[in-house]
């Protein structure tokens, strides 16, 4: 076979979609840029107009994203569990995390059915060119965190992250919001899961102290937690690549509202009793997960998978 017959007018389609979401990215990331950089002065007004324009370009984002995903694929959107979202809610969103796709996936699946989703934030990047103002801009919540061997060396920063990280979300108590965590603090991939011992078919280790912390700060605040299962069941090595190769098929979200209590709101970091209750309770929520996972796999490949009624435009 001569390599003209042997090229696949796939390999022009990667660039060509790779260009459109970099351009599309570009495109609303300057606005949301510009937006930061003016909303660092001190004039409320115009705070307020920026921060409304750079959530409107962050919308505009996330909506171009789903049309050039099914500009370059077939792809059916596979939802449950949505009967009980709202758009006037709080929400922390737990989810797997298997590609960078996965933050345009949520984004787009949180139009019009949740607040838009805001990620915590590492206190030093508040100061990066363009990352920070940007952040500012989508009043992205920043935290503070001080290790064990800082508090030992100095008592008084005891609590003072948490306390530091409340002050930064303060502003969320008349505003919606959705805040992402994605527990296993990486993307799965075979080679990770072997290196991290995982004891998941489908999934990495979770990792509980990020979304503690975020309980601790936010806990109050939060109507529940949804629990988002991601799965790209006809893409099981890189999804991100097949996508812009035209080969995504299948986007599954399933969602599970779970009620926010006081037994998983605590002191992480200092009550060993809360830490284990709490790293108990999540790795419980990542055995069902996979299980989910399992499940819907072994489904899908069955003659059967026909008859499952879990299809929704997203």
């Amino acid at each position: 076979m001569s390599a003209a017959s042997a090229f696949s007018p796939r390999a022009l389609l990667a660039p060509v979609a790779f260009a459109l979401f970099s351009l599309n990215l570009s495109l609303w990331g300057v606005v949301v840029t510009l937006c930061g950089a003016l909303k660092i002065l001190p004039l409320p007004a115009l705070q307020r107009a920026c921060s409304r324009l750079a959530h409107w370009a962050y919308r505009r984002w996330s909506w171009h994203n789903r049309q050039l995903i099914e500009l370059f694929n077939p792809v059916e959107w596979q939802l449950s569990g949505l009967s009980e979202l709202k758009q006037d809610r709080w929400y922390l969103l737990i989810s797997n995390h298997k590609s960078w796709l996965d933050i345009p996936v949520l984004s787009q699946f949180a139009l019009a059915r949740i607040p838009e989703p805001k990620f915590f934030l590492k206190e030093e990047l508040k100061w990066v060119p363009f990352i920070g103002s940007a952040s500012w801009a989508l009043d992205m919540p920043f935290m503070k965190r001080y290790s064990q061997a800082q508090v030992a060396k100095n008592p008084a920063l005891q609590g003072k992250d948490i306390e530091t990280t409340k002050k930064s979300c303060e502003k969320f108590r008349h505003q919606p919001t959705t805040i992402i965590n994605f527990v296993e603090g990486t993307r799965f991939t075979p080679q990770k899961k072997r290196h991290k011992n995982s004891p998941f078919q489908h999934l990495l280790p979770a990792k509980a102290g990020g979304i503690a912390f975020t309980l601790a700060s936010m806990g109050s605040q939060f109507d529940a937690v949804l629990d988002v299962t991601l799965i790209y069941p006809d893409n099981p090595g890189h999804v991100a690549l097949d996508m812009l190769l035209g080969r995504l098929k299948r986007v599954v979200i399933q969602v599970e509202v779970l009620p926010v209590d006081d037994s998983i709101i605590g002191d992480y970091f200092n009550d060993p009793a809360y830490r284990q209750r709490f790293q108990q309770w999540l790795n419980q929520r990542w055995v069902t997960k996979d299980q989910q996972i399992a499940a819907y796999l072994g489904a899908a490949e069955s003659p059967l998978s026909t008859e499952l009624d879990c299809s929704s435009s997203l």
